[in-house]
């Protein structure tokens, strides 16, 4: 079977991750729970993916990039922490156009970081997706109120940007092994937020809650972003931040169709806008 094209693995990790919006909304835990279980599932599911193929991990690459997979592995919880935490204190729509101003973040470090160019089409094309997340996120009629939530979300904005940079700048080491290391970090991280703030003997699992959680841990988490992690090196920045769009376009569709959401006209224009300025970026490379 031909291995997929790093382009294609980034795709497909962002259309994955566009669809774990519809398993969470079924899953009856608090965020900072599901969050905890899927770091801890997604990194025993590559424990024992490694242990059948007898791979061992690649312990010589792991101490060369040691601190820098534990401080992405931090970076990762926290990342999902502040971002619950912005759902918890402002709307939903607000929360996510902060979050997603993180490929704006990249881009424009990009030139400082990684020497690459914002040509005026990329510039354009990154202005567009912008525009047409706001109109998705349908902030215009829920508003912007939430001081704290927006500050949340911007954090997680922040912290998403420097895991992808970060990320680039790993050496000799295999996608598993980098997000084995990095699952395990951010489980320890979130492990304490969740025992201070959740009472867990008051949650109830049962076999269909479980199955949900096993289905966000092993592909929402484990396979996701073991394509994500071995795709964003290999790509230039600008267009994985652009590409990026694809998970909250799959995410508002998907509520639409399946959770019979309502979507306003001008949350389908963004959705079209975003789709289309993609597609222009990615059409040729730019002289």
């Amino acid at each position: 079977m031909k291995k997929l094209s790093p382009r294609a693995q980034l795709v497909l990790s962002m259309f994955i991750f566009g669809t774990i919006g519809v398993f969470r909304r079924w899953i009856p835990f608090p965020s900072s729970v599901v969050a905890l279980a899927r770091s801890a599932i997604g990194l025993l599911f590559l424990l024992l993916l490694r242990a059948v193929r007898h791979e061992p991990i690649d312990h010589a690459a792991v101490r060369k990039n040691l601190m820098k997979l534990l401080i992405l592995g931090a970076m990762l919880g926290f990342n999902w922490i502040f971002l619950f935490e912005a759902y918890n204190h402002t709307s939903v729509a607000a929360a996510t156009m902060c979050y997603y101003m993180a490929p704006v973040f990249i881009i424009l470090l990009s030139p400082a970081v990684f020497g690459e160019k914002i040509t005026p089409r990329k510039g354009l094309c990154a202005l567009a997706a912008v525009f047409g997340m706001v109109l998705v996120s349908d902030v215009f009629s829920s508003g912007l109120h939430g001081a704290r939530g927006l500050v949340y979300g911007l954090i997680a904005a922040s912290l998403y940007a420097a895991i992808v940079i970060v990320n680039r700048t790993l050496r000799d080491i295999s996608a598993e092994d980098r997000t084995i290391l990095q699952f395990a970090a951010a489980a320890l991280v979130m492990l304490p937020y969740v025992l201070l703030t959740e009472d867990l003997r008051a949650l109830r699992f049962t076999p269909q809650v479980a199955l949900l959680l096993l289905v966000v841990g092993v592909v929402h988490t484990g396979l996701a972003y073991v394509l994500y992690f071995g795709s964003i090196a290999d790509v230039s920045a600008q267009t994985a931040a652009l590409l990026s769009y694809i998970d909250p376009v799959v995410a508002v569709l998907l509520s639409l169709t399946l959770l019979h959401e309502s979507m306003s006209p001008a949350a389908i224009f963004g959705a079209a806008l975003v789709i289309g300025a993609m597609a222009l970026s990615e059409l040729k490379p730019d002289a």
